[in-house]
């Protein structure tokens, strides 16, 4: 009697079914159609000049151009200004999520407080701090009366980047807080009563026990949030500053946003929304490293 031979492993995968894809096939279609057309089309007017009806081949030239452009450093400049967010954010949520894992009395109602401005739209979050930062507005109103003389804190070159950096943290704060604070919900709580027992005090507690714990939480959350910082400010800034003033406050998504709807710069404006594609992807494949390294390293 013939003896039957064992399928290897590659023969079995591609014997399984394909209908399972079947089901997946629409949503994929829409996203190449949502996304992956469009994606394609920046890329190819980054390498054009579109001029109404009028669409001319100029290679490289819309690149030379933003390199060559002042107002392009200026809002890369910004935007890696808003980059020190990061580790300030790094350092507030892993405070915050801390004292709320420690059940400090009404410790509910402070993770509402802290993760309700990250569910606010960004928009109306910018106008309202717009009003706010004015210079008769309600912190300038609220100063005076201190006796302390306020500041032109969105009309003065030096002051509106770091007023709208303190926006931005103030309503992504919530984000890394609650992250942290579902992560340190697992950990079990024998580590820390381990710890205890053998003398550790609150700091050793966290640097041996939480941060090892919330590292690839960390990671995550670092480059969610640099690539926020790079890709994702448009809307505060279009709403407190519109740049101003002068260019002190813009940023490399207002610039895009500027060349393609003020300037009719199609070229422009899609050759710098590629790079900015090109660094976050780098991004995204960085985190995607990182986190397979750690997971090789753990096991």
């Amino acid at each position: 009697m013939p003896v039957k031979q064992p399928i290897s492993p590659g023969r079995r995968r591609f014997r399984q079914p394909l209908w399972p894809y079947l089901f997946a096939l629409p949503m994929v279609l829409w996203l190449l159609a949502v996304f992956g057309y469009p994606m394609v089309k920046v890329v190819q007017y980054s390498f054009q000049v579109v001029g109404g009806k009028t669409v001319r081949w100029v290679g490289l030239a819309n690149y030379k151009f933003i390199l060559r452009d002042p107002i392009f450093w200026k809002s890369l400049s910004n935007n890696a200004f808003l980059l020190l967010a990061v580790p300030i954010l790094l350092a507030l949520s892993l405070l915050f999520a801390i004292l709320l894992f420690e059940r400090i009395r009404g410790w509910r109602f402070y993770r509402a407080v802290v993760f309700l401005p990250y569910v606010l739209a960004p928009t109306a979050v910018g106008l309202a701090f717009g009003y706010m930062y004015q210079y008769n507005g309600v912190l300038n109103t609220l100063l005076r009366h201190l006796g302390v003389a306020g500041a032109d804190w969105l009309g003065k070159a030096s002051l509106v980047m770091p007023s709208v950096m303190s926006v931005i943290i103030w309503q992504q704060l919530g984000f890394g807080v609650v992250l942290f604070l579902a992560r340190l919900m697992s950990v079990p709580a024998e580590l820390y009563e381990a710890a205890r027992i053998d003398g550790a005090n609150w700091w050793q507690e966290h640097r041996h026990i939480t941060i090892p714990q919330l590292r690839l939480a960390i990671e995550f959350f670092a480059v969610v949030e640099v690539i926020t910082m790079l890709s994702w400010v448009f809307n505060y800034v279009y709403v407190m500053t519109a740049g101003g003033p002068g260019f002190a406050s813009h940023v490399l998504e207002y610039y895009i946003y500027k060349n393609a709807f003020a300037f009719r710069a199609m070229g422009v404006a899609s050759a710098v929304a590629v790079m900015l594609l090109a660094v976050t992807m780098v991004l995204v494949v960085f985190y995607f490293r990182l986190r397979n390294a750690s997971q090789a390293a753990e096991e």
